[in-house]
């Protein structure tokens, strides 16, 4: 039972109980179909028989008795009615055979029955000779059969029916008495076999308990004596179900126990002497704190100082941008006069393009009149005397085109020169155009900066009044720091106070021999002595508003060390 677990070994122990609770239904079972059967045999079979030679043996008398009072009857209607009766048992006889004979299945018994039927046929041909002597009125021939051969086959025949019954009560007595013996051996066995598993259960329930109540009396054991302080406990289990399980578990507590116990021991002394050194660094943070307070004091006038320098520069930063929004109004309405001076010049140059082209067409006109003059002079020197004053007009109509030519093409010449200064003013005062843009943006630009600039300034004197007030918030902070310090120094001695007082609930617990050895010592930090510093000097630093900057997660803070006498003190504090 040690190596097996309490479930299967307790389903096996239930099992085993019903394994033989089932033997004990099935052997009773058994001799209970046994019995049935007998009494089956009983009940169904030779009672039957015997109720069914009996109820022949008194039809057979029914017979004789009315067959006697025929003969002595006067009366014919009584005499019918006693010859209809004797009819009628015959009737039920021959049923009663009809059931009687499939019943009949040993050899014994067959051959008794054969014996019956050979006495009944005797006896049915003088029944039948006797009703019908009776029924024809022949009685005295009735009564002579009746007294003769009738009688003898009667007789016969009751005797061999009478034999058969008696065969039949013997054997329906011997299967009861049989049924009764197969009842008390079933009753015997079955007692057997219950006794059997009863003892096989107790047996199987012994060992149950016994593998339940050892180990938990070692498990209630261990745990009074840990319970007492007392570790030194050790137990043994070579079992491995639940309640073994539970004792090695109880064996590695009680080791982790002795462990823990061994630590804290260690612990608390370290405790006592860390909470010593403790005081002393409050005794150096007090210091330190003064210091800050002094800087802090010495920052704070510094920050009064710096403040009226950052309003003035911000006043003058405003006035700037002021001036700055003035200028820029003034070059855009100056940007916006080029403009229409350029367009003007655009419209001039075009008016001077069409103007050329005007003086152009005149020019073609005139040389246009100036061939038809001089081909009307011709025309006019053919006509001789008729064609003279014709040629005059033609004459002067050359002479006026050819003067209108030359006008043209002075004209042509005065607006071309007009043109190209008209193109070279427009160019220039294109250039001018851009140039005013341009002017324009800067001006707009040079205000934007000096808006910025403003915008800076006084963000900065905002930031200046904020650090003001911060630094002092740390003054407050700084001295509240002090009153802290004195604080932790009490707390530091209430903190000694505890771990003498640990050490001592912890020095109840009985530990076996070398049990310390199983922890490592912790080093005892070494004492801190405290470290004068020089009074904090502020840095300058320009005042620009630097960029927003993500704020970093905080970083887990790693576990405690034990300090050791190289370390750098409260000097990082």
């Amino acid at each position: 039972m040690n190596k097996l677990r309490l479930g299967p070994g307790i389903g096996l122990a239930f099992t085993l109980v019903i394994a033989l609770m089932l033997v004990v239904a099935g052997t009773g079972i058994v001799g209970l179909r046994e019995v049935n059967q007998r009494l089956h045999a009983v009940t169904d079979d030779y009672y039957v028989k015997v109720r069914l030679v009996s109820q022949v043996q008194n039809e057979i008398d029914s017979q004789a008795r009315r067959a006697y009072a025929v003969i002595s009857l006067d009366q014919a209607d009584k005499r019918a009615d006693e010859i209809a009766a004797i009819r009628d048992s015959r009737s039920a006889v021959a049923k009663q055979y009809e059931q009687l004979t499939p019943l009949v299945t040993s050899a014994e018994s067959k051959a008794a029955l054969a014996d019956i039927q050979a006495r009944r046929q005797n006896y049915r041909a003088s029944l039948h000779k006797f009703v019908a002597l009776a029924t024809a009125g022949q009685l005295p021939d009735a009564k002579t059969l009746l007294l003769g051969d009738m009688r003898a086959h009667r007789r016969a025949y009751a005797k061999v029916i009478g034999s058969f019954a008696q065969m039949e009560e013997k054997l329906m007595t011997q299967a009861s008495t049989e049924a009764d013996a197969q009842v008390q051996h079933s009753l015997m066995l079955v007692t057997l076999v219950a006794a059997l598993a009863a003892l096989l259960g107790m047996g199987a329930a012994w060992l149950i308990v016994r593998s339940i109540t050892r180990p938990v009396a070692d498990a209630v054991r261990l745990a009074e004596a840990v319970a007492e302080g007392d570790l030194t406990v050790h137990i043994d289990s070579s079992s491995s179900d639940e309640v073994g399980q539970l004792l090695a578990a109880l064996r590695r507590m009680n080791d982790s126990l002795v462990a823990i116990v061994g630590q804290v021991r260690q612990s608390s002394d370290s405790i006592a002497t860390g909470s010593s050194q403790i005081a002393t660094g409050n005794a150096d943070l007090s210091q330190r704190t003064e210091e800050q307070a002094s800087n802090l004091q010495q920052t704070a006038a510094s920050m009064e100082q710096l403040t009226p320098t950052v309003t003035n520069n911000a006043d003058t930063a405003r006035q700037a941008a002021q001036l700055a929004h003035s200028a820029s109004g003034v070059a855009a309405k100056g940007g916006d006069v080029v403009g229409q001076v350029v367009t003007m010049m655009q419209d001039v140059t075009a008016a001077s393009r069409r103007i050329a082209d005007i003086i152009g067409t005149i020019d073609g006109i005139a040389f246009q009149t100036n061939i038809l003059a001089l081909n009307a002079a011709v025309e006019a020197a053919r006509a001789d005397e008729q064609g003279r004053g014709f040629a005059v007009v033609a004459g002067e109509v050359r002479t006026l085109a050819q003067r209108s030519a030359e006008a043209a093409r002075e004209i042509r010449g005065l607006i071309g020169a007009k043109v190209e200064k008209v193109e070279r003013g427009s160019v220039l005062v294109d250039e001018a155009g851009t140039t005013m843009q341009d002017i324009v943006g800067q001006v707009k630009r040079v205000n934007d900066l000096l808006g910025d600039i403003s915008a800076a300034t006084q963000e900065q004197t905002s930031g200046i009044g904020q650090v003001t007030d911060a630094v002092m918030q740390l003054d407050q902070v700084t001295q509240q720091n002090a009153a802290l310090v004195e604080e932790s120094a009490a707390a530091a001695d209430s903190l000694n106070q505890q771990a003498r007082n640990l050490v001592t609930a912890v020095a109840r617990f009985k530990l076996a021999a070398g049990a310390m050895g199983m922890t490592t010592a912790a080093p005892a930090p070494a004492p801190r002595h405290p470290v004068a510093h020089a009074p904090l000097k502020l840095a300058h630093r320009p005042l620009v508003k630097p960029a927003a900057k993500p704020v970093a997660k905080a970083a887990p803070a790693p576990a405690p060390e034990p300090a050791t006498a190289g370390d750098d003190d409260w000097q990082s504090f």
